[in-house]
């Protein structure tokens, strides 16, 4: 006798020795297979991908996938696309799954009821309360918030939950719904749940992520001052961790759920804990997020301190939103806002805050290779860090400063800057500000003639970024470590070093330093001379530069272009430096001098 159902059925495994035989979802091939046989002869034949993605939607379950495959069927001239747009939609998945007859539209529902029906009322309450969850994928913590229990109960009623397959277990103490269970929890919270019982679950939940999310700060980024927080409420027991592994480990598992925590407390019209939350994840951000998640989250948060006339917050969310937007190489955008925060810090009377503000807008000069101003905002901000006796930041800002120098060619500046930076992040046990300075290190050592002194400092520089586990300072941190290969005659390391930049920079949404990478790969190729190869990448960099404006590099890189065509095609290459000149005249540093000079020289000869 073969015997089904959507529960494990323990006792008739106990007490009549029936072998259990767990079924998952249907494979994908299978899945597509049923959405074509009963479509088949009703519609033209639809895409592979499409009917993919409208079996993943059905979570491959049979009935939904024949009641999609139904819907489809009996409206031939109706887009695939259109129904997959409905089902994206949660507060339209039964009525996508409907196919017009009554009966048939509450099957999927009636199936899930079976199950859900059968649970005790403990476990129950737990299924519908995990529909108001963020996301679909959580954490054991975050479901004993949500429902106000301890960790060992909220673990036993989960696990009823998994035995009911209304839950998957992915990972110890890690669970997840699918879209459609999530969208039938929600709709029995909504139903079943009043509505001050469902405010008081979501306000657990949220206040959960941003307590732990603070305690995550502290390892993450450990500067950076805490907000002042309400204490939790006695139901909610944040997370605390033993060290940075299990900070950043938290971090990623839980990077797309705090965003979507912001959004939702936004959305509920708690503004003081939209904010909070949107600038507390701006410090216990997962090194290895992509730079443009935050963005829009905070903006979300900054409009909720503007509604309630919060001043400090909307100056350290300018601030935030000024430092991504500088990741994102929208200086503008990031010059108008740390310009907004500066205004507000000196109407606060926050000289600290103004220093930061300083330095910051110090950076964005410093990108558009304002070298002469950026410095002197920098000695500005060493100024104020000193007077708040700030040594961490009076240390960083010192590293921008020999940065400054470096781009402008004052390598002595640079040098004495850069090894007063080293030696405070290294008193101060700073590894991310003694790796930066590593790197800049390197690339000083290496114009200096000393090629191994900085091929040590470059690796020096990249084993920090893998402790860190930052892939943003790995992928940064690896052009120097190919250029110090490079110097050492390691091409083959070197071309490794950037193939790996380019590929964090693209996953990070770094096009700027993803190109840097493409424009230094080049440069290998010319040294091996494989021309055509080299010609390729510089084309590559030359494009992404001119996007984003950044004259500088576009000028760079077209120098490298010009220097690959140079052998084979003269006209071009003297074509390529003219432009590169052009693109340089503005700029009067000693490097910039020393570019144009060169070049100058080449088109001559």
């Amino acid at each position: 006798m073969v015997v089904t159902s959507r529960s494990r059925l323990s006792g008739l495994a106990v007490r009549d020795g029936a072998r259990r035989l767990t079924l998952g979802t249907l494979p994908q091939p299978e899945a597509v297979a049923l959405l074509r046989a009963v479509t088949a002869g009703y519609r033209p034949e639809d895409d592979l991908e499409k009917l993919t993605e409208l079996a993943g939607l059905c979570a491959r379950l049979p009935l939904a996938l024949r009641i999609a495959a139904e819907r489809a069927a009996s409206r031939p001239h109706m887009k695939l696309d259109d129904l997959i747009a409905d089902l994206r939609d949660e507060s339209g998945l039964w009525e996508a799954l409907s196919t017009g007859d009554d009966e048939e539209a509450e099957a999927v529902r009636t199936v899930f009821a079976w199950s859900y029906r059968a649970l005790p009322d403990s476990a129950a309450r737990l299924f519908r309360l995990l529909g108001l969850h963020p996301g679909p994928e959580f954490g054991l913590h975050a479901a004993a918030a949500l429902a106000g229990l301890t960790a060992p109960r909220a673990r036993q009623l989960l696990d009823s939950l998994v035995g009911a397959h209304l839950l998957e277990q992915t990972a110890p103490d890690r669970y997840q719904f699918h879209d459609l269970l999530r969208a039938y929890a929600t709709d029995q919270a909504q139903h079943e749940e009043p509505p001050e019982g469902r405010t008081a679950a979501l306000r657990r939940v949220l206040d959960w992520y941003l307590h732990t999310a603070d305690a995550a700060q502290s390892w993450i980024s450990p500067a950076e001052l805490h907000l002042e927080l309400s204490p939790p409420a006695a139901e909610v027991r944040p997370l605390s961790f033993a060290d940075f592994d299990a900070a950043v480990d938290w971090a990623e598992r839980e990077h797309t759920n705090l965003l979507q925590a912001v959004r939702v407390a936004a959305d509920t019209g708690d503004d003081r804990l939209a904010w909070h939350l949107s600038a507390v994840l701006a410090n216990a951000y997962s090194p290895s997020a992509p730079v443009a998640d935050w963005p829009t989250v905070g903006r979300i948060g900054l409009a909720a301190a503007r509604r309630l006339g919060d001043r400090r917050g909307e100056a350290q969310l300018l601030t935030e939103l000024g430092m991504s937007h500088t990741r994102n190489n929208r200086l503008g955008e990031s010059h108008e806002n740390h310009s907004a925060a500066l205004r507000i810090w000196r109407e606060l009377g926050d000289r600290a805050g103004e220093a930061h503000s300083l330095n910051l807008i110090g950076l964005v000069h410093l990108h558009r290779r304002e070298l002469t101003r950026a410095a002197d905002l920098f000695e500005q901000a060493i100024t104020a860090f000193r007077e708040q006796d700030a040594a961490h930041w009076e240390a960083t800002v010192l590293s921008n400063l020999a940065g400054a120098h470096d781009r402008a060619g004052r390598l002595p500046e640079a040098f004495t800057a850069a090894r007063r930076a080293l030696t405070s992040h290294r008193a101060l046990n700073n590894p991310r500000g003694e790796g930066n300075i590593l790197r800049l290190l390197s690339h000083l050592e290496r114009e200096q003639g000393e090629a191994e002194k900085a091929l040590a400092s470059a690796r020096d520089a990249v084993d920090i970024a893998l402790t860190l586990r930052d892939h943003r300072l790995e992928g940064y941190w690896l052009l120097a470590l190919g250029d110090a290969q490079q110097a050492n005659g390691r091409s083959a390391d070197a071309l490794a070093s950037y193939q790996r930049s380019a590929t964090l920079h693209r996953r990070l949404g770094n096009q700027s330093r993803e190109a840097l990478a493409w424009n230094s790969t080049a440069e290998v190729y010319r040294r091996m001379d494989r021309h055509e190869e080299a010609a390729h990448f510089h084309r590559r960099a030359v494009a992404v530069h001119r996007e984003l404006g950044d004259t500088w590099d576009e000028a760079m890189a077209l120098d490298g272009l010009a220097e690959a065509l140079f052998a084979d095609d003269l006209e071009a290459a003297l074509g390529h430096w003219t432009e590169a000149l052009a693109l340089l005249a503005d700029y009067d540093d000693p490097r910039a001098l020393a570019v144009r000079d060169r070049i100058g020289r080449r088109r001559t000869r």
